[in-house]
């Protein structure tokens, strides 16, 4: 699956995503798009969309983009706080609700 990180997200979470070929919105050039730009760049070329900015479904109207977008929750955007967020929703998928 091809992943973009927003600018939002630490670039060292890329390591995070083995098994995905994941870039950042700086690196695919995109750096200062606003939400509605850059959802519509990143929906041709990327399968899942990762930020942490908890107002982009306020902004946008996410539901018209060709793209899932995936909101890690997180108390700030810390490479450690959203590692430790990862792990804990892998952990969780072991135990369905």
């Amino acid at each position: 699956m091809n992943v973009l990180l927003d600018e939002c997200i630490p670039r060292k979470l890329k390591q995070e995503f083995k098994n995905h070929t994941v870039a950042t919105v700086t690196e695919s050039g995109w750096s200062g798009k606003q939400n509605g730009d850059l959802l519509r760049l990143a929906e041709k070329k990327f399968q899942a969309f990762i930020t942490v900015d908890q107002n982009l479904s306020y902004q946008q109207n996410v539901s018209k983009y060709d793209i899932a977008i995936i909101l890690l929750m997180a108390k700030d955007n810390d490479l450690a706080t959203l590692r430790h967020v990862l792990f804990f929703r892998r952990f969780a998928e072991f135990f369905p609700k």
